[in-house]
């Protein structure tokens, strides 16, 4: 199923939704429709405009500490299923989950010192630094940001949601979708 972006009543990037939650929002005059598709959504006595984002019409305080747990999943998916190593893409079973800095050297499992690796390029590094391996990164290993990972997961996300959302990379506001769905 497509998903919605919801934007606080600041405009201020919340969750990703599915359309049947975005359109009881909408129903219960939670939230109103910003973007949507020419394409619309009938049942019986209603026709809705398919939505695409939707602001809340109150203001949702958000707490601004949550983050992404670590797992082999959300790094995959942080990572793009792409080795961080030689840019090889593939599925979940082709890809390992890479300590930069060894185990066995001290470094520990969290989200700055893994990437994504090929089986190929895990099993060149071995227990080796990158000098020692003569191997680069892509890019640095960073902790995501909720509403970015969310946004950047998910692949059906619309070219829209650009101008709700200036720099997916660098999202600010980290939230919960559970804050919505209580509604």
């Amino acid at each position: 199923m497509a998903s919605v972006l919801v934007l606080n009543a600041t405009y201020e990037p919340l969750s990703v939704v599915s359309v049947r939650r975005a359109i009881v929002l909408l129903l219960k005059e939670k939230a109103e429709l910003l973007e949507a598709t020419e394409e619309r959504i009938r049942a019986s006595n209603l026709s809705l405009p398919y939505p695409l984002v939707i602001r809340l019409v109150y203001y949702v305080r958000v707490p601004r500490r949550m983050f992404v747990p670590l797992t082999r999943r959300a790094l995959l998916a942080r990572d793009n299923y792409t080795c961080q190593y030689c840019g090889f893409s593939g599925n979940s079973s082709e890809l390992t989950m890479d300590h930069v800095l060894p185990k066995v050297q001290g470094g520990k499992t969290t989200w700055d010192n893994v990437a994504c690796a090929c089986r190929a390029c895990n099993s060149r590094k071995g227990g080796k630094t990158l000098q020692e391996a003569r191997m680069t990164l892509a890019r640095k290993p960073a902790r995501p940001q909720f509403l970015a990972f969310v946004v950047l997961s998910n692949a059906s996300a619309h070219e829209v949601w650009g101008k709700y959302i200036p720099d997916m990379g660098q999202i600010g506001a980290p939230t919960s979708a559970s804050v919505i769905s209580r509604g």
